[in-house]
């Protein structure tokens, strides 16, 4: 019993001194204690703008990098000469062909306002843009400040100490003095073991932390834009930061309103030219043999008059029993001819025949002989079948051995250069509308118009168009969208389709360029105008940048 009471006793006093040193100890603060630092945000950076340029100035360290774009179109500017008044005097940026422009001084690591005059000439255009930077105080300088809250917090709990010891003491010492007064040392154990452990509870209620803790509440988390990274901000505005907008290929147009002429969007395929496209058929029945060389692969180049299959026609049995006969009939004919031919020969000397008959009885036997000779090549010769137009092999359907139907299409030769396209309308076309296409790969064709039908197709009229210029990358059969002008005009606001983007709700939204690093999505009306352009109805108003290159990029930051 003595040693379980001792052993208490030690574990009370123990718990005492041990949740007095609970309350701070070195670096730590559990009253009052400095916010930390913010984190660190953008670069100091700042822009300043022209009619004919748009600049950029970003403060990394001792260093200061200037982007420079055309205002117009957002077209970084190589090989500029810039020069900027700084405190320290005129300086030359450092050209960097694919880079920003650098400009380095100590100056750039004091922090405060810093007001700048770049002069920036690029070919014949020169302008003096100001430029006033705000540098803020350095890493360093905010870092200094730390370890004096610390030493000033861990110096009060130090001080606070004694007063916690005291207090213990005395508690104990009215335990001890229970533990002596009762007669049943286990049930004063008991008691003694239960308030020790409230003293350890009220000694250390305090301490809520180790070191780098604060016991306060925290502080609230600004919503802003940290570190020159494109990000989307709160309040919808989008930060791209000028590297950024050059990895991007962003590119931008200044808006105008004017009047344009409606167009009505047609489906259309591609067709070749009636004048520069022909089928190869056969016109009998028959084999298919090879001419020599083979047959002609696909997209094999070739000329009209080539030879590019033969087709030996089958021979019948009544079809060989009618042409013997008819062989012996003509052979007959031979014979009794040239009999005859040999006694006129013999007479003509002595003038017994006349001159006329031996010369026709010469061309009877000539012609039997001839129409002899055509029907042994009549069962030997096989059609050969040749391109009737100079051209492309389009489609082959030539296999050695292959029995051809009469009319089927062995060949399709189309010239690549001569494409026409055939959209389908469900009202009358004018005579010579402008027209252009656009194929499911992105490529814009300009159309004329050749004509039109009467007769409906599936109740729509058929309207063909030529492919005015370049054709490559086109083929027969392949489907476009084809926009055609209406006398109908309409007023609006013509931008690339490019600009128009769908967003994650639907919208068909724009991304105006509203600052040098910040855009603004705005939620547009547009309908198609022709193959490359939209027209805007509303939602957006004449004499903003909007970008036309780089928009599915600025969609997709977040």
């Amino acid at each position: 019993m003595k040693f379980s009471y001792a052993a208490a006793l030690g574990a009370a006093v123990l718990t005492v001194f041990y949740g007095s040193a609970l309350h701070a100890h070195e670096g730590h603060d559990h009253a009052e204690q400095a916010a930390p630092a913010p984190a660190s945000s953008r670069s100091a950076r700042a822009e300043a703008r022209s009619d004919n340029f748009e600049l950029v100035a970003v403060a990394r360290g001792q260093e200061l990098a200037i982007y420079l774009d055309r205002f117009g179109d957002n077209e970084p500017i190589d090989g500029a000469v810039i020069e900027v008044e700084t405190p320290a005097g005129a300086v030359k940026a450092e050209a960097r062909p694919g880079d920003a422009y650098r400009v380095t001084g100590p100056w750039l690591a004091k922090p405060g306002q810093v007001d700048l005059i770049v002069t920036v000439t690029a070919g014949e255009m020169t302008d003096i843009l100001p430029v006033s930077l705000s540098l803020p105080e350095t890493t360093a300088m905010a870092v200094e400040k730390a370890p004096t809250a610390a030493a000033n917090a861990s110096a009060k709990a130090t001080g606070d100490r004694p007063l916690l010891i005291v207090g213990g003491v005395a508690v104990l010492s009215f335990l001890v003095g229970l533990a002596s007064a009762s007669r049943r040392r286990a049930r004063a154990i008991n008691m003694l073991a239960l308030l020790s452990v409230a003293s350890v509870l009220l000694a250390g209620s305090p301490a809520w932390a180790h070191e780098g803790h604060d016991h306060g509440e925290p502080a609230p988390v600004a919503l802003t834009a940290t570190g020159d990274l494109a990000q989307r901000l709160p309040e919808g505005g989008i930060f791209v930061p000028k590297p950024t907008q050059r990895i991007f290929a962003v590119r931008t147009i200044q808006t105008s309103e004017s009047t344009h002429r409606r167009s009505v969007e047609l489906p259309g395929r591609v067709i070749p030219d009636p004048n520069g496209s022909g089928l190869v058929q056969a016109a009998v029945g028959g084999r298919l043999s090879a001419p020599p060389g083979g047959f002609p692969r696909l997209g094999a180049i070739v000329s009209a008059g080539t030879v590019l299959a033969y087709v030996t026609p089958p021979l019948q049995a009544i079809d060989v029993s009618d042409m013997r006969q008819r062989q012996g009939e003509l052979d007959q004919q031979i014979a009794i001819v040239q009999r005859r031919l040999t006694r006129y020969e013999t007479l003509a000397p002595a003038e017994a025949i006349s001159r006329a008959q031996l010369e026709e009885t010469r061309l009877e036997l000539q012609g039997l002989k001839e129409r002899r000779n055509a029907l042994d090549r009549s069962a030997r010769n096989p059609e050969p079948l040749v391109a009737p137009v100079s051209g492309v092999v389009a489609d082959a359907n030539a296999v050695a051995g292959q029995v051809a139907q009469p009319d089927s299409i062995v060949f399709q030769i189309v010239d690549p250069a001569r494409l026409w396209v055939e959209a389908l309308s469900f009202e009358r076309i004018s005579a010579a509308p402008e027209a252009s296409a656009k194929s499911s790969t992105g490529q814009d064709l300009r159309l004329v118009y050749r004509g039109s039908g009467y007769a409906d197709r599936n109740q729509s009229v058929p309207v063909h168009f030529s492919i005015e210029g370049s054709s490559a990358g086109l083929r027969p059969g392949q489907f476009v969208t084809v926009l055609v002008a209406t006398d109908q005009e309409k007023k609006g606001i013509a931008i690339p389709r490019s600009s128009v983007v769908r967003s994650s709700n639907g919208q068909m939204v724009v991304f105006e360029h509203t600052t040098a690093e910040m855009f603004e999505s705005r939620p547009v009306r547009v309908e198609a105008l022709d193959g490359d352009r939209m027209l805007v109805s509303s939602g957006l108003g004449a004499g903003k940048r909007i970008v036309t290159q780089g928009a599915e990029l600025l969609d997709q930051v977040r």
